[in-house]
């Protein structure tokens, strides 16, 4: 995997990831009773974004490094995501 392989694959893992972590532990406005007028009841009063970015960015190291040992180590291959869904690669010949 090359650097702008890598830097794509890890910006790609952090936004799906701080996706996913954004909803966690939100106090919206009609939660806490403090509905100001115009603004939806479910709108984030308590969001905590700073310390849902850095546990985003921590999730998706992990992820991320997980992602590089499989792809530069082979542990898993395109002729091996082939074999066991399509069967139209041809097998690898051994030298």
């Amino acid at each position: 995997m090359g650097i702008t392989s890598g830097i794509v694959l890890f910006a790609v893992i952090w936004f799906l990831t701080f996706l996913v972590v954004i909803p966690f532990r939100i106090q919206t406005q009609g939660d806490l009773g403090e509905v100001v007028e115009g603004t939806h009841a479910g709108a984030p009063q308590v969001h905590n974004l700073t310390r849902k970015a850095w546990l985003t960015t921590v999730i998706s190291v992990a992820i991320w490094a997980v992602a590089l040992v499989v792809i530069q180590f082979e542990v898993i291959t395109v002729r091996d995501i082939d074999g066991w869904m399509y069967q139209r690669m041809s097998p690898v010949e051994a030298d």
